[in-house]
């Protein structure tokens, strides 16, 4: 590698190089700035994350390449996922500031909060199993320390010894996936192995391909590699519970669809099949078990698994102009809905102490802006119009009519319906119930932040989507080529 490939392939690292770097510089800035001033630590990893933004955003017209050696992708999926990441994080440190301001170690919270997000970004580019296997440890690892952040807390300490031992197994069966990848095809390079696998026995095939979704599936809290959503969610403090049901979600997305779809020939492997079953069943699993909760960060959860099922369509469907641009639609709406459902759930986490879906009863009288953004996530993740998931919605079940999978999209919209009751429970207690009591909740202005964005997102991809439709497309092409 001569030394301007090599400054070539260093600037196309500046997102990550950068958030390495912001983190370290909180890191440096939490040993010196005094208890009960840590917010200070999240001011600056907030405005570091959020100046990521701009070398992100200068790679969206680049040409698709791979650089260090082919095993990083410098593409628009790659942008794409950098993008939600960063928003991800961003928004988290906002909401965390107050209800993680009563902590002894919040200065630590943040810094793990940037690193997690470098080792995202890592999820979504990495083209060779090596580097993809350490990225997804990575993130496991620094998950890990944050579900089980609050350690006077049994349910958090639960939460993060759960979530490491099924994090570990999966992980172990996954690599053992990988294994099987690279005894088949000789290299660890994505490129390579989709053309190598070309000739491989198709038991084989398949036998990696499942050790490998045992992986991808528990990051994405696909069925039946879900059992541990609900438990982390409801024990993890509610900001970590938000970053990981958009953040790893969305990285173990991309991860998914890299090594599946850009590796595995359809054609020899009838994965299309196996992920549509999986697809159905986890939308319908995720919606049953959500139905009879009473938990706001469990009702989440398995909503959270639903809604996996329905992105998986647009990987199922991935053929034609629907479904890879349905699948990162999707991604994106959920990412703000979804944020800004666990922010109101933050806010009466800290504010009342409790998850319970009665005790928001009369939230629209005690804190009126909160309850009807609270209103707007609920709709938005049902799939009513014009909100961002609806678009996503759309899309997906479009990208499943066009590639002959009718039966799926059927499936998909009753799950909708379905959907419709316990969403509509959470309205009816702010709207209906009455209030316990009239004095008005205190909103802290960095969470109002939060919610305003998170708000403004989910109305926004909805009342125009025209821009994020553009980009995706974008995205999903340089994937292919």
């Amino acid at each position: 590698m001569n030394l301007a490939n090599l400054q070539a392939d260093l600037w196309s690292l500046v997102p990550e190089l950068w958030l390495v770097a912001v983190g370290l510089l909180a890191l440096l800035a939490d040993l010196v700035i005094p208890r009960g001033r840590k917010a200070a630590v999240g001011v600056l990893a907030m405005s570091g994350v959020l100046m990521a933004l701009i070398p992100v955003a200068s790679m969206i017209p680049w040409q698709a390449r791979t650089v260090l050696f082919g095993t990083y992708a410098v593409d628009g999926f790659a942008v794409f996922f950098k993008l939600i990441a960063i928003v991800a994080t961003v928004l988290v440190i906002l909401s965390a500031m107050d209800a993680m301001g009563r902590q002894a170690f919040e200065g630590e919270f943040y810094v793990l909060l940037v690193f997690t997000a470098v080792g995202l970004m890592m999820m979504a580019a990495s083209t060779d199993l090596i580097l993809l296997a350490l990225a997804i440890e990575y993130v496991s690892l620094t998950s890990y320390v944050l579900a089980g952040f609050l350690k006077a807390n049994p349910k958090s300490n639960e939460a993060g010894i759960k979530y490491f031992l099924f994090g570990a197994s999966a992980s172990a069966v996954m690599f053992y996936g990988f294994s099987f990848v690279y005894g088949l095809a000789g290299t660890t390079n994505l490129a390579q192995i989709a053309v190598r696998l070309a000739g491989a026995p198709a038991p084989a095939l398949y036998l990696a391909l499942a050790l490998m979704l045992a992986g991808f599936g528990f990051k994405i809290s696909m069925v039946p590699f879900h059992q541990w959503t609900p438990d982390v969610y409801e024990g993890a403090p509610t900001p970590v519970a938000a970053f990981l049901s958009v953040g790893s979600k969305a990285a173990g997305f991309a991860v998914l669809v890299r090594v599946v779809v850009g590796t595995f020939d359809p054609a020899r492997v009838n994965w299309v099949l196996l992920i549509a079953v999986l697809s159905a069943v986890t939308m319908t699993v995720g919606n049953l078990l959500a139905l009879p909760q009473r938990n706001i960060k469990r009702m989440l959860a398995y909503s959270s698994i639903a809604h996996a099922g329905f992105i998986l369509i647009g990987v199922a469907a991935f053929q034609g102009n629907f479904g890879m641009p349905g699948l990162l639609i999707y991604l994106l709406g959920y990412t703000f809905t979804q944020l800004g459902a666990f922010f109101v759930a933050t806010l009466i986490g800290t504010r009342l102490g409790t998850d319970e879906i009665p005790d928001y009863a009369g939230l629209a009288q005690r804190a009126p802006v909160s309850a009807l953004l609270m209103a707007i996530f609920m709709l938005s993740l049902t799939g009513i119009p014009p909100t961002a998931v609806f678009f996503g919605k759309f899309y997906v079940l479009a990208a499943a009519i066009d590639n002959g999978l009718l039966w799926l999209a059927v499936v998909g919209i009753v799950n909708s319906v379905i959907s419709l009751y316990y969403y509509v429970g959470v309205i009816r207690a702010m709207y209906v119930m009455p209030a316990p009591s009239s004095a008005p909740l205190v909103e802290p202005a960095a969470l109002q932040v939060a919610l305003g964005v998170a708000g403004l997102g989910t109305l926004a991809i909805g009342l125009y989507p025209d821009p994020v439709i553009a980009l995706a497309r974008s995205a999903a092409f340089l994937l292919r080529m």
